[in-house]
């Protein structure tokens, strides 16, 4: 069975809808073979990510950069991870209070690194979040975990 991590850092309540729509995408029923981990970015170990055949990442925007947890678990998972994770595929979601693209650049550039493959654009929410904007959160984690479904 494959394994999706799902790795955030949830401190607001937006952020917690759009980790449960994205694990509501991630969980659905049509989706087979997979099984949905999550861990708290200061909790989740290289591990974990070894384990895992693919990712979903979720982070506030602070001060135009991804939280301090998220960035705590690349520098933990960064170098044992470099060469064991290539080419997985990935997602991520971000909430910022009016801007997120530093956030979003600063964890391409990180995954760039890992060389991960990004199979949607991020969902990026600023400001109170949208019934649209939870169902890209859902959508987000139903093609990621979708990526993972063994072939039949």
């Amino acid at each position: 069975m494959a394994i999706l991590l799902v790795v955030h850092h949830t401190p607001s309540p937006t952020l917690a809808e759009m980790l449960e729509a994205t694990l509501a995408g991630a969980r659905d029923p049509e989706i087979e073979g997979v099984e949905v981990r999550v861990r708290a970015a200061l909790t989740c170990s290289p591990v974990e990510v070894l384990e895992a055949d693919g990712y979903l990442l979720g982070t506030p925007a602070n001060l135009g950069y991804m939280s301090g947890a998220l960035k705590h678990f690349f520098d933990s998972a960064y170098y044992p991870c470099l060469h064991e994770t290539v080419r997985r595929p990935y997602g991520l979601y971000v909430h910022g209070g009016s801007d997120t693209t530093g956030a979003v650049r600063s964890v391409e550039s990180v995954t760039t690194g890992l060389q991960w493959r990004r199979v949607r654009p991020p969902v990026e929410i600023a400001g109170p979040p949208t019934r649209d904007t939870l169902a890209a959160c859902t959508e987000l984690g139903a093609v990621v975990a979708a990526e993972l479904m063994p072939e039949q």
